[in-house]
């Protein structure tokens, strides 16, 4: 179920709100101030936010426009719920682009009702329907800002490598966990590893996006090919774990032996050469994704054509399973 952040001063009405979404089978954050509120939305990326005006520090308003500016969190949608009943109040607060506006007393149906408008909203407008992540315009967006930032950047293209193989072996069900399990594990890392505002979103299929500065980019990628490699033995019987391979079909019809499914990362950066449109970005990212590719298993390979400095290494793989004896 949902994660909804309550941003709420007043400790009677945050601990009903948090009783009320609890027995309905959210997972409430509670915060009482808007800085926190900001940070913990940045952080913890909830499925909608439920915002008094009325807080300590700055307020409500303040908080939205934060919200909204930020391309992290700029789908998120936001109940106020406040005693401002005038009608000025309400305006300023769509006018901030607010989704809903709510007046305490409240009623526990109608704003459960609510919730669960905004929420479906969002899921249908934004986020991609088999991992909750943004995708589609909101990637768009979000490399769009990238390209406009004079600060360096990194976007880390994640394609899964032998993924059709896969899914003709196994079926999509278990194709789509496996998109899943890849998705988590994105945004757990970018929890971890990244910085604040990173972005991490689902392309389509089996392709993701992570938006992060250059000292993050390497630690990601290494922590993403590590826990992948972790999660994966989980997705195969034991016989292709042991083999190392599975067996499927090429487009000829003939039965082969494709290698276990690896990621397989692409960077693109502005650090040594200028980035200046998506169309570029979307040209280098299939390229280096493509080196990437190359290796059959987890790896990773950064752009660094324009560089002024030796050759670095462009190219780490995954660790190797320990070897098994089918003698």
């Amino acid at each position: 179920m949902a994660t909804i952040l309550v941003v709420e001063d007043e400790p009677l009405i945050a601990g009903l709100l948090r009783e009320t979404l609890s027995i309905e089978g959210y997972t409430p954050l509670i915060t009482h101030t808007g800085e926190e509120a900001i940070h913990i939305a940045l952080r913890e990326m909830p499925h909608l936010v439920i915002l008094d005006i009325m807080l300590p520090g700055i307020d409500g308003f303040e908080v939205v426009k934060a919200l909204r500016a930020n391309l992290k969190t700029a789908h998120i949608p936001v109940i106020i719920l406040s005693a401002r009943h005038d009608t000025a109040d309400k305006v300023r607060a769509f006018e901030h682009q607010v989704d809903d506006y709510l007046t305490k007393p409240f009623n526990n149906d109608e704003l459960l009702a609510r919730i669960r408008t905004q929420l479906r909203h969002v899921q249908e407008n934004w986020l991609h329907p088999l991992t909750g992540l943004p995708g589609g315009v909101q990637v768009e967006r979000a490399i769009m800002g990238m390209l406009e930032q004079d600060a360096p950047w990194n976007l880390l293209y994640i394609d899964l490598n032998n993924f059709k193989a896969y899914n003709d072996a196994y079926g999509f069900l278990h194709g789509n966990e496996m998109i899943r399990v890849v998705a988590r594990i994105c945004l757990d890392v970018v929890r971890r590893l990244g910085n604040e505002t990173d972005f991490v979103g689902h392309v389509g299929g089996d392709d993701f996006v992570v938006a992060t500065t250059p000292d993050r980019a390497v630690p990601i990628c290494a922590a993403l090919m590590e826990g992948f490699e972790q999660a994966s033995p989980l997705f195969y019987n034991e016989r292709d774990r042991l083999r190392g391979a599975i067996v499927s079909t090429d487009r000829r019809g003939e039965t082969c032996l494709y290698p276990l499914v690896g990621l397989a990362i692409g960077v693109v950066t502005n650090q040594y050469r200028p980035i200046r449109s998506i169309e570029e970005v979307s040209r280098v990212a299939a390229e280096v994704k493509k080196k990437a590719k190359e290796a059959e298993r987890s790896a990773y390979y950064i752009d660094r054509r324009g560089s002024r400095y030796p050759p670095r290494p462009e190219y780490e793989l995954a660790p190797l399973p320990a070897p098994v004896d089918l003698s």
